[in-house]
């Protein structure tokens, strides 16, 4: 292919929330990126504009969340619109609502200041899968470019030109019902939340700055095959139908239909090209959870890929993301098909969300349905002895002392390396680690394009937590009782996790 070559680590395709998220993770990591992505311009729309509370924990652990327009936060969730109590134990309980513009301008600026290399207008037309290496061919405005690398991830939404080039099987089922969606200004209607009615349901919430987002599903209407979105005619039809309503001299800023498409890659990985977000998995976006699944795979992918970019990582490491997501997606995917089906559903799911609404009166229902959504449930299987926390997220932990100054495991992570954190009065490891831990006052810079691949050092923690070895994603893969840290299993742990010593 005629046109200029450039040589990276990791080629990122698409730049939106996923792909940004893990451009960042991959330079905090050390790896080299390049991130093409079709349009000339991020977003102007609002689309998924809600954050749950697992992700927002995620953005503290990078220190992004100081950055948001102080979002409005709401404990107020729901489960196929019956209304939910999301209060969890956390840092960031509820739901925080982020316009989708607002979050990609935050991981967009964080991604460019730790050198991520973000390439606009540049349309991928192949990639080749070489074994050795991988290339993706992109047009630009300046014509083609060639880009090679190491490894490739598709994050280029649900409908994936990466996915499709490479023909990934993506099982599952298109879809039958829709939602039709618009922001509208210039209209006034009562607010609704999740309002069945004889026809249909119908939504609508007034936003701050005066804008109403309406959305409606007639009951019995099947999904429309489209190559584009509704016409706002359509909508407000609909809307008319549903609710009595005339919302049509309102002027329409951003019209959208989603479905209960639901689909998922067989395999998340396929040899040095792996998907994330949208482009390894189709649901619908109910109550926000899509884009919260795929920041989440971005999270749980960056620092093994950039592990293994850079020759640290362990040869199975990598492959812990299909292992991982794959089984946490098709989870959350049965989740929202069944809320998928008693929110669009007609008269005859009635008797089924009567019972859900008894059951989520009944706090372990209520915990369990919360954690679910908010992805505050997320155990991996990650090995080793058998302990409470081992496979969990790390909560919020306050912190004795660290040479950095730190004062919790949240502040911690923001280096983006793995700690192994002991208890107050802890020895000095120097001994038992050796040359496996940095010190803490000494991080490498992000952008020095080098980053340790091992366990970054230790700090004190409360008594109570005993020693605890965790990832860079938060997730902890090894637990042991108080006393210096020769416990079974550590020295496998830091093998697996962190690569050889």
């Amino acid at each position: 292919m005629p046109g200029d070559r450039l040589d990276t680590q990791v080629i990122v395709v698409g730049a939106g929330p996923v792909g940004l998220l893990l451009a960042g993770e991959l330079r905090l990591g050390g790896a080299d990126v390049v991130v093409l992505e079709r349009r000339t311009a991020p977003t102007t729309e609002s689309r998924a504009s809600t954050l749950h509370a697992r992700t927002m924990e995620i953005l503290d652990s990078r220190g992004l969340t100081a950055a948001l327009p102080a979002p409005p936060n709401d404990l107020r969730g729901h489960f196929a619109g019956i209304p939910l109590d999301l209060t969890l134990p956390g840092s960031r309980p509820g739901q925080w609502k982020v316009p989708q513009f607002d979050t990609e301008r935050l991981l967009g600026e964080w991604a460019t200041g730790l050198g991520a290399d973000i390439r606009r207008g540049h349309e991928v037309r192949a990639v080749t899968d070489t074994g050795a290496y991988v290339e993706a061919e992109a047009v630009g405005d300046s014509g083609p470019v060639l880009v090679r690398g190491s490894h490739l991830v598709a994050c280029d939404g649900e409908d994936s030109a990466v996915r499709g080039l490479l023909g990934a099987d993506f099982p599952g089922h298109d879809a039958r019902r829709e939602l039709l969606r618009a922001d509208v200004a210039g209209i006034e209607v009562p607010d609704r939340r999740f309002q069945r009615l004889p026809d249909g349901l119908a939504i609508a919430a007034r936003r701050a700055d005066g804008v109403t987002r309406v959305m409606v599903h007639e009951h019995g209407a099947p999904a429309v095959s489209r190559t584009g979105p509704p016409t706002f005619g359509e909508i407000t039809q609909a809307w008319k139908r549903v609710t009595g309503e005339d919302i049509s001299g309102g002027i329409p800023l951003w019209v959208n239909a989603f479905g209960d498409a639901a689909r998922q890659l067989a395999r998340y990985r396929h040899g040095r090209v792996l998907f994330a977000g949208d482009a390894a998995h189709r649901q619908m976006p109910i109550g926000g959870q899509a884009l919260n699944l795929g920041l989440q795979d971005a999270f749980n992918l960056g620092w093994k890929l950039a592990a293994e970019a850079t020759g640290r990582a362990h040869p199975d490491l990598l492959d812990s993301y299909h292992t991982e997501r794959h089984t946490v997606g098709l989870r959350v995917l049965a989740a929202i098909e069944a809320q998928a089906l008693l929110l669009l559903g007609g008269p005859e799911v009635e008797p089924v969300r009567a019972l859900i609404t008894e059951l989520i009166g009944g706090e372990e229902v209520r915990t369990h349905l919360a954690a679910t959504i908010s992805g505050l449930d997320i155990r991996y299987d990650v090995g080793g002895p058998a302990h409470p926390l081992v496979g969990a997220r790390l909560p919020h932990t306050p912190l004795a002392a660290s040479a950095a100054g730190w004062s919790s495991s949240t502040q911690a992570l923001r280096a983006g390396r793995g700690l192994l954190l002991g208890p107050a009065g802890a020895p000095d490891l120097g001994a038992v680690l050796g040359g496996r831990a940095v010190p803490f006052a000494t991080p490498a810079a992000p952008d020095s394009g080098t980053a340790s691949g091992t366990a970054s050092g230790t700090v004190s923690a409360p008594d109570r937590a005993g020693w605890t070895l965790v990832r860079p994603d938060g997730h902890v893969v090894w637990a042991g009782p108080s006393g210096t840290p020769r416990g079974e299993g550590l020295p496998a742990a830091l093998d697996r996790w962190f690569g050889p010593a």
